[in-house]
């Protein structure tokens, strides 16, 4: 294909539809699709019907829905009128909702019937439009969500399709858009406890997706499965405009992804290409994969012969690519840092996992690497046109951690804050100039607020972040996302924090009550015993680890977190909920 004139979604969409009008380009898996000139022609009327009820260059338009086709032709029929999308995460709490729907000054609305009822008390008649994304058609100020349940599953004229209201279509090419003109503005899931509007424009999203077509290899034959949410930065650039500018074809499911529903999906697509979060694997890998080869005794044993324990993984690797269709051949991870032995696991089994670090203020991708370019524990190196420079002032040397994991990031040993500096830098904080101003400095470069370094050949290392960073006795600098990654090697704990309290370094985990559950019913161990049971076993978790850190990261203390800890939307434990500032 030809480069494009202009770095835009609509020139990028524009120039796909007129290479591949006739292939596939989003649809439901086992279900219809809808081509690239199919797709064309629904958000030009998307366009027309937003611009024909007032919506104007610079308007803001707002999206919350699961993913679906309807999804993408929202967004880029937003975009396509200069207007702003703002996607929202499904997992938002309302209240947090109408927050972002009244700080961004939302002139529209789309919205899923299964959502509805998390806006239906917000006051929706301030709005010019609300617009129901699951058949786009126009929804009622008045409905209730009973009412709009009953008359979308009965069909009825009542709802009125965008498709029979649109009097002049909008062409992709009709608006000359400015590449820095915002785009979208996506609203951050924060662990300190509130969200931030992050403005990314045409050049900032789409530049970005270019720099990650020329590290991987990837055309139009692809099938992308899309599972993770299409609000967040990381499957909407990589998941949904890296695709569709390559001509590839993306598959959705029709409800929330659980096994049930995903794994027939997977034969159903066949995907090449599947974006995960290191959740979804590690569950995998504990919930399925190690229960068989820990199960058998002989197998179990022998696990721990290395050369063994890569033969059986590489044969668990094959059962693992078929349980995916057969016929997967990347799997990028990003959004979070994967647990080491299960990156080794994937990278024993032959299994092809990519890995990329970034954030929502980067668009999202800073560095990443193909399948074939990984290094054990390394998020891989800067993608094309963006620099990364680590600040050492921010930190000293001296650190703990996983031994096996620093053996790998020898370069010049000094661990600092990332910055970053290229296209793919956001234009700011939606109405917050002093944040954006405190992120971004004069020179370019942004504060990422992650701790990180470079090994002798430019791939970067992930440590974790500036602020969760702890103050040993003696001023050495403490990584808990370390410590929590060798507490969580255990069988038996799911999730860990670990954090200072009263000068004593202590963690928290939330046990596998499950397995747990499994063990104490086959030993019929009383209440008692079980309770002496897990006293032992929260010892021996805090001596299996302070044996392998040094010795100013030693636990003083293993405390059970009986519930789950509380998450923001994308899985990351909300800290400030259980560190106090002793």
């Amino acid at each position: 294909m030809p480069p494009l004139k202009e770095l835009t979604l609509p020139e990028m969409l524009h120039r796909s539809i007129k290479h591949f009008p006739d292939r596939p380009a989003l649809g439901y898996a086992g279900g219809k699709v809808t081509t690239y000139s199919e797709l064309e022609e629904k958000v030009s009327r998307v366009a027309s019907f937003l611009r024909e009820n007032g919506i104007n260059e610079g308007d803001r338009v707002a999206i919350l829905s699961e993913n679906s086709p309807n999804w993408g032709a929202a967004y880029f029929g937003i975009i396509s009128l200069k207007a702003i999308a703002v996607p929202i995460l499904n997992e938002f709490h309302p209240s947090e909702i109408h927050h972002i729907l009244r700080h961004c000054g939302a002139s529209a609305l789309f919205v899923s019937e299964r959502l509805y009822h998390k806006v239906e008390e917000f006051g929706l008649e301030k709005l010019n439009v609300v617009v129901l994304i699951d058949n786009l058609s126009v929804i009622s100020p008045e409905w209730g969500k009973d009412r709009l349940r009953r008359l979308y599953a009965e069909g009825s004229r009542e709802l009125k399709r965008i498709k029979d209201m649109a009097l002049k279509k909008v062409g992709l090419k009709s608006a000359d858009i400015p590449e820095d003109a915002p785009a979208s503005i996506i609203y951050t899931s924060g662990t300190t406890g509130h969200s931030k509007g992050v403005m990314l424009s045409h050049k900032n999203i789409v530049s970005n997706a270019m720099a990650l077509d020329q590290i991987v290899e990837v055309d139009q034959r692809e099938r992308l499965l899309s599972i993770l949410p299409l609000s967040h930065v990381y499957e909407c650039t990589i998941g949904m405009v890296m695709p569709l500018m390559i001509g590839a074809a993306i598959y959705y499911v029709d409800k929330p992804p659980t096994a049930p529903v995903l794994l027939p999906a997977l034969q159903q697509v066949r995907p090449t290409v599947m974006l995960a979060v290191p959740l979804i694997i590690e569950k995998m890998y504990k919930g399925r994969i190690m229960p068989e080869i820990q199960k058998k005794w002989a197998l179990r044993t022998a696990y721990k012969i290395p050369a063994v324990r890569r033969m059986i993984n590489r044969k668990a690797g094959k059962k693992l690519l078929k349980t995916f269709g057969g016929e997967l051949r990347m799997f990028p991870i990003g959004g979070a840092s994967i647990a080491p032995e299960v990156e080794r696991f994937m990278r024993e089994a032959g299994f092809p996992y990519a890995v990329g670090y970034g954030l929502t203020e980067t668009s999202p991708l800073v560095a990443g690497c193909s399948e074939k370019g990984t290094r054990l524990y390394s998020v891989g190196k800067p993608v094309p046109e963006v620099e990364v420079q680590i600040d050492h002032n921010q930190t000293g040397e001296e650190h703990g951690g996983d031994p096996a994991a620093a053996k790998a990031r020898h370069g010049n040993g000094k661990v600092g804050e990332i910055l970053v500096r290229g296209p793919n830098i956001m234009k700011g904080y939606y109405n917050d100039p002093d944040l954006t101003a405190q992120t971004i400095g004069s020179d370019g470069w942004l504060r990422t607020g992650d701790l990180g370094e470079f090994d002798n050949d430019g791939y970067l290392y992930i440590r974790g972040r500036l602020k969760n960073m702890i103050l040993g006795p003696s001023g050495e600098n403490i990584y808990p996302e370390s410590i929590e990654s060798m507490l969580q090697r255990s069988e038996y704990v799911l999730e860990s924090l670990v954090y200072k309290q009263d000068d004593r370094l202590v963690a928290r985990v939330h046990l596998n009550y499950e397995k747990l559950d499994e063990e104490f019913s086959a030993k019929g161990l009383s209440q008692t015993e079980i309770r002496e049971f897990i006293k032992d076993l929260l010892v021996t978790l805090r001596d299996e680890t302070n044996a392998s850190v040094a010795s100013f990261s030693r636990l003083s203390e293993v405390i059970e977190q009986a519930e789950p800890f509380e998450k923001t939307p994308t899985q990351k434990i909300k800290r400030y909920l259980y560190v106090s500032d002793k």
